[in-house]
């Protein structure tokens, strides 16, 4: 009975030793609840590896920031520290870097700003004492542990999709990054207010509070989606007008073979009835080669290459290709929703690997670009296979990455050695570079 009387003691009565030993585990608890609540807005699967070491990083800062910053402005710099970890070990586009832990703060903070004026009143204690009295300073935060991870809970059974975010231009990134810094003050001026003033604030004033904040980030909520419709009904307006552009050269193409169907059908026949099985090879691969270009066209289409940004940068290589007299074959096999890598730096991959089949296929006498997307789920993985007749025979495969190489004047040789930056930001994904006497080769494999 004596050591549960020492115990209750120990922690019913001011102990600053216990306190801090509380505010150690807290650091851990807290830092990983944030860190689930960011994987479970931006729907990541968190992996055990990246895990320890976001954990391990952000708990050596805090340490660190304890010690040299006084409480609560050392949080707000941990707060930025955050930002920053989660996007180079997580590696999200740094605006869904910031969105998804601004809201996770921002969520953490509430429900602490919720509770503990009414915590305070119901205990009948003031400030000092939950800082400093270990037993209230546990259910304190206990509570807000327990509300957090039952918040955590309901996200993960939610299906957040942020790749518009990718796709946001630079005006209205700067506009949602402003928005989103003036929240991250208003939670430091609401969190510091309640720091000091707490022990003079009404139940009533505290609620209240927390009402004007919930309601200022619902607004903001709301028109940044307002913002986010507006640039996917203009992406979805200029997709509308490629394909728009596609689907009259398909019908003119359709017209025309319908009209010289009775002549293709009587040359056929004219082949047959001569026996001329060597003229009706050759008349069959020129008529195959028009089926082809009528089936490319019938594969650009939005609902089959199932993402705005791909759909519109593969149309205009089309074009561009075409008005050039390549002739490009097209296989598309892949759901593009499912892409195991970031929009952005794939299309920047995509857009340079394309310029370059064009260039060189244009430069050759047979002029052809094959273009092959598909999932090898054997091999769970990616492949985007690009094709093209070339004309230098004795191009280095190895120097072709090299900063600055360029077998053309006026080239600035930048392309693929960006190719190769972004291909080494990315664990899971490869580039292999071939060729054979009629195709130069470049298959991108994306691993998951």
């Amino acid at each position: 009975m004596e050591i549960l009387n020492n115990i209750w003691n120990t922690i019913s009565t001011p102990n600053d030793t216990i306190i801090n030993i509380i505010l150690v585990f807290c650091v851990f608890i807290e830092n990983f609840l944030i860190l689930l609540l960011f994987a479970s807005i931006l729907n990541i699967r968190l992996q055990k590896e990246k895990v320890i070491i976001y954990m391990f990083s952000i708990c050596a800062f805090s340490f660190i920031t304890m010690f040299l910053i006084s409480n609560p402005f050392n949080v707000f710099v941990n707060y930025f520290i955050a930002i920053i970890l989660q996007y180079i070990i997580f590696k999200p586009s740094f605006l869904k870097s910031i969105v998804a832990t601004v809201f996770s703060l921002i969520i953490f903070n509430l429900i602490g700003i919720l509770i503990l004026n009414p915590f305070i009143t119901l205990f009948n204690i003031d400030s000092d004492h939950l800082n400093s009295i270990p037993i209230y300073r546990i259910c304190y935060l206990a509570i807000i542990y327990a509300i957090t991870s039952i918040v955590v809970i309901i996200l993960k059974h939610k299906s957040f999709k942020f790749q518009f975010l990718d796709d946001v231009d630079k005006r209205n990134k700067f506009i949602i990054i402003v928005n989103l810094c003036f929240g991250i003050l208003a939670i430091i001026t609401q969190s510091i207010t309640l720091f000091y003033y707490v022990d003079n604030l009404p139940v009533i004033i505290t609620f209240l509070s927390f009402i004007f904040l919930l309601v200022y980030f619902a607004i903001s909520i709301y028109s940044l989606t307002r913002v986010f419709k507006l640039i996917l009904t203009t992406k979805k307006l200029e997709n509308a007008e490629e394909y728009n552009r596609s689907l009259r050269i398909l019908h003119d193409n359709v017209r025309a073979f319908k009209h010289d169907f009775d002549n293709i059908v009587t040359t056929i026949g004219g082949y047959i009835r001569t026996n001329d099985m060597e003229g009706l090879k050759d008349y069959y691969i020129q008529l195959e080669d028009d089926c082809q270009r009528v089936n490319n066209l019938y594969l650009l289409n939005p609902e089959v290459i199932n993402n705005d940004g791909i759909y519109n940068l593969l149309t205009k290589k089309y074009q561009e290709a075409d008005s050039k007299d390549i002739k490009v074959n097209m296989t598309f096999l892949l759901d593009l929703s499912t892409l195991h890598m970031k929009i952005y730096e794939f299309t920047r991959i995509l857009g340079i690997l394309l310029d370059n089949a064009i260039e060189a296929s244009s430069e050759s006498e047979e002029k052809i670009i094959n273009i092959d997307f598909r999932d090898d789920k054997r091999n769970s993985r990616q492949i985007i296979l690009i094709e093209n007749t070339y004309k230098d025979k004795n191009v280095d495969t190895d120097k072709i990455y090299d900063k600055g190489f360029s077998s053309k004047e006026n080239h600035s040789g930048l392309g693929l050695w960006e190719v190769r930056k972004l291909v080494k930001k990315n664990n899971n994904v490869n580039l292999y570079t071939s060729k054979t006497d009629k195709y130069f080769s470049q298959q991108l494999e994306i691993y998951y």
